[in-house]
């Protein structure tokens, strides 16, 4: 796929629909992207490498751009896996090039490559490399989301190389909204890191940015506002929509048949917006996504082993390690003899920041009578206000 950013930058990255997970752990239905860029110019800088799952496409996609010539520089904006696999391989060909990197990027390098170190430069904040017409600035962003992460902005074209900020899942050509599988990378790969993100957003609304090259999904252009407000929602740990989500885990189906019965309650009531996910079934990665995205959390789950069946109690561990914060839970359990589950899901809410109970815990023994019903009523009430 030809993408055209401009005359003197090129883009020669790979999508690949080979891919079952991203990290060993994300559903890819469309495929990733593994975005790297050169730039042309009196000296040539290369703007990251690949996985080395796509490392023999990608280093052809380089030699064709160069077409003879030898890169200057190889900029190393994120050293995780998917992006410096191919550093060794290009220093063995190109062994006059220089590394540019941050200082903590220097230090770590080691752990990923085999370079000599007399051959990196490290870079501070808003520290210059000039490349002739362009000139790249560089700027530090510690865990956004490891913590040797720097971006690079060129003034001439003004062009934001953000490593793997405004990303997204799926392959760059994927007829897929932004919005949505970009949600999901952010929450469940950046997400427990807002406040670092907030300082890199202070940092770029400095800039005038035409358009944001990342290490995944899209090149990105006229949308970038709308980017930078969703990051801003998104960092500040803030709700992007009024509504509530049900994330219930069910053994037997009575648990199911309630949260499916609260959902048509909440819309009868009015409710603005009310999702719906099964966790033993459903992609753990978009129900942690549905979490941070809506106003109110309500978790319906069966006791199990004195303790909360285990897909809940994986979905809230999810939702810890991602700093879960500033959201209304409210809690239904189901037991059929000792329930435990709310008892368990509150304790580990609790230990959460700025989590607000919603409403009286429901608890249903076994099989979902009237009474129960009634009790779902009252609690939708208090969540429709």
């Amino acid at each position: 796929m030809d993408i055209k950013i401009s005359d003197d930058i090129k883009y020669i990255g790979v999508s690949t629909r080979d891919i079952d997970l991203f990290e060993s752990q994300y559903i890819v239905p469309n495929g990733m992207a593994y975005n790297s860029y050169v730039i042309l110019d009196d000296k040539i800088a290369v703007m990251d490498t690949a996985d080395k799952i796509v490392g023999k496409q990608w280093l052809s996609n380089l030699k064709s751009v160069l077409g003879g010539r030898k890169p200057d520089y190889l900029v190393v904006q994120h050293l995780e896996p998917d992006h410096s696999a191919n550093i060794q391989i290009l220093c063995e060909l190109y062994p006059e090039m220089r590394i540019i990197c941050s200082a903590k990027a220097k230090a770590m390098l080691p752990q990923f490559a085999d370079v000599d170190k007399t051959i990196i430069t490290p870079m501070g904040e808003g520290e210059k490399l000039n490349l002739g017409k362009h000139t790249l600035s560089f700027i530090l962003a510690p865990m956004v989301h490891w913590p040797e992460v720097m971006l690079s902005y060129e003034s001439t074209e003004k062009v934001l190389f953000s490593a793997d900020a405004f990303g997204k899942f799926g392959a760059i050509d994927a007829d897929e909204s932004w919005t949505c599988e970009a949600r999901r990378y952010y929450f469940n790969i950046v997400g427990k890191y807002g406040a670092p993100v907030q300082t890199l957003l202070k940092k770029a609304s400095s800039l005038d940015i035409k358009t944001i090259c990342p290490l995944h999904g899209p090149i990105l252009t006229d949308t970038i506002p709308e980017v930078l407000n969703l990051y801003n929602i998104w960092s500040s740990y803030a709700p992007e929509d009024e509504g509530v989500f049900i994330a219930f885990a069910s053994i037997h189906g009575n648990t199911a048949e309630a949260a499916y019965k609260m959902k048509k309650i909440l819309e009868e009531k009015g409710c603005k917006r009310v999702a719906i996910a099964d966790l033993a079934r459903d992609d753990i990665a978009e129900c942690v996504e549905d979490a941070f995205r809506h106003s109110t959390l309500l978790c319906m789950a069966s006791s199990y082993d004195a303790g909360v069946f285990a897909p809940m109690a994986d979905f809230i561990h999810h939702l810890k390690t991602k700093s879960f914060q500033n959201r209304n839970v409210a809690l239904v359990e189901n037991g059929s003899w000792a329930p435990s589950a709310a008892k368990t899901m509150k304790a580990e809410f609790e230990r959460m920041k700025n989590i607000t109970f919603v409403g009286d815990t429901v608890t249903i023994k076994t099989r979902l009578k009237e009474a129960d019903v009634e009790s779902l009523k009252a609690l939708a009430e208090q969540l429709v206000k």
